[in-house]
């Protein structure tokens, strides 16, 4: 994915590692507990937030392939992931877990409490090429804060590019459509719905999904023969997250602006009120390898 700046990104991440559902977590450590290892693949990585908050899940030897199509998001990526681990080194060269994508970018080896994570970056346009991304069996496939921007014709296929290597699937903070604003303002449902309307545009994949994302997924994987666990986790925000509710306000304000819905004097009076608290609807899913026959 590309079009998030690490500022906004940098904004989200501690509301995003606070919702996520813990009993959907427990479900994917349970699948891994057993292993001494696991390999995984992150689409649309950002700056390596949800290996931040997923890596804890899993077993301490740890081999992630990162991958987004925005360079700044990938550079952005090896950064903060350096700096949040314990300790950070260059890849070896001959380890063939840690290679150097094309784009040049070293691969790295973290060490994070009793984790070892061998991370290396890969640069793909995931609505042109998805199997660019998914080229090698891996144990886990994961995403956070993808899937309701792209189309259920793509799910689809993922779903069954991830069926066809038996991985695991964990997807966090699918948005589902909740929004809540605190104070209430007649104005918030008009303002969601035009909001939602332009979520479910074209953003490179086809039309969205938007708040349907979780519920296709969910689908499409126990289509596949997958046993699909889901839970809530919202975002719930209070007078202490102000800088990301008034960044909320404003995209949203953005969002209903573009989508011609509503008139800009309504808008602009919206904006206006100070919020002092919110809560966003997400969906996290886990989906795990049951059987071998698929529809």
């Amino acid at each position: 994915m590309s079009g998030f700046s690490p500022d906004w990104l940098k904004l989200r991440e501690p509301a995003d590692l606070k919702a996520r559902n813990r009993d959907v977590a427990n479900v994917l450590s349970a699948r891994f507990a057993l292993r001494d290892r696991v390999s995984v693949v992150d689409l649309g990585c950002g700056t390596g937030s949800n290996l931040r908050g997923t890596s804890q899940l899993l077993p301490d030897i740890q081999a992630w392939t990162l991958v987004d199509y925005d360079p700044q998001l990938l550079e952005a990526a090896r950064r903060e992931l350096s700096i949040w681990a314990d300790s950070s080194d260059a890849a070896a060269s001959h380890d063939a877990s840690s290679s150097i994508s094309e784009e040049g970018l070293d691969g790295i080896v973290l060490r994070k409490g009793s984790a070892t994570i061998t991370v290396s970056f890969l640069r793909c346009d995931l609505a042109a090429n998805l199997k660019q991304a998914l080229h090698q069996p891996v144990d886990l496939v994961t995403a956070a804060a993808l899937f309701d921007l792209v189309s259920e014709e793509f799910i689809q296929r993922f779903a069954h590019h991830v069926a066809d290597m038996r991985a695991t699937f964990y997807g966090v903070l699918t948005c589902n459509g909740l929004q809540r604003w605190q104070p209430h303002r007649p104005a918030d449902n008009e303002i969601q719905s035009a909001f939602q309307r332009h979520q479910m545009g074209d953003k490179g994949f086809g039309p969205a999904a938007g708040p349907l994302a979780a519920s296709v997924l969910i689908e499409q994987f126990g289509l596949n023969g997958y046993l699909v666990s889901e839970g809530s986790s919202p975002w719930v925000l209070s007078r202490n997250d102000r800088m990301l509710i008034d960044e909320m306000v404003r995209g949203h304000a953005m969002a209903a602006s573009e989508a011609g819905l509503v008139d800009i004097k309504t808008i602009e009076s919206w904006v206006k009120v100070a919020r002092t608290a919110a809560e966003t609807g997400h969906t996290d899913v886990c989906a795990v390898p049951t059987a071998t026959v698929r529809f």
